[in-house]
């Protein structure tokens, strides 16, 4: 029995070594967080910068990205738009429109300055926004916007008239 248990253990050593030889052959990827919040896209040692990426997107955070990276890449590191979608409705991404600003400070004017682009899902990119040189502590954030709807009118419209009903029932009825 004795010597059961201990072929068994041998071999669950060999095979716990055999699997951390295996991992350690295993390329690291290229996306890694470091702590919450903050992803390296980078690999370690290659120059980076460290951008904020905050708003409608679905990994918001600091990442750490390789210099030369664009705009419209790191809103793909950033897993894209958030969407629209609840269990009343999914929208149509035709109509949305998408909002990106980047902050970023001009040491030498001693103030902030903001750059726009907006655009539809049906039109071409706003022009910029492919060649747009990310900097060290740019500040990027990523409205997805859409036009009202009928229910949303409804959902204003309806409380506002079921209380003015309800306040000509009570005051007929005084």
């Amino acid at each position: 029995m004795k010597h059961t248990v201990a072929i068994v253990m041998f071999i669950a050593g060999m095979m716990i070594a055999e699997t951390a030889r295996a991992q350690d052959q295993i390329p690291l990827t290229l996306q890694y967080r470091l702590v919450e919040g903050i992803v390296q896209i980078s690999k370690p040692g290659d120059e980076s910068l460290l951008i904020n990426l905050w708003g409608d997107v679905n990994a918001p955070g600091r990442f750490m990205v390789p210099t030369g990276t664009t705009l419209i890449e790191l809103i793909s590191f950033a897993r894209g738009p958030a969407s629209f979608r609840t269990g009343e409705t999914t929208l149509d991404w035709s109509k949305l429109r998408v909002e990106v600003n980047v902050s970023r400070r001009n040491q030498e004017l001693n103030i902030n300055e903001v750059v726009n682009f907006r655009f539809q899902y049906t039109q071409q990119l706003p022009p910029g926004i492919l060649d747009f040189t990310l900097q060290e502590n740019d500040f990027i954030t990523l409205e997805v916007k859409r036009r009202p709807a009928f229910v949303d009118y409804m959902r204003i419209i309806g409380p506002i008239a079921t209380v003015a009903a309800t306040m000509i029932l009570f005051i007929d009825k005084l």
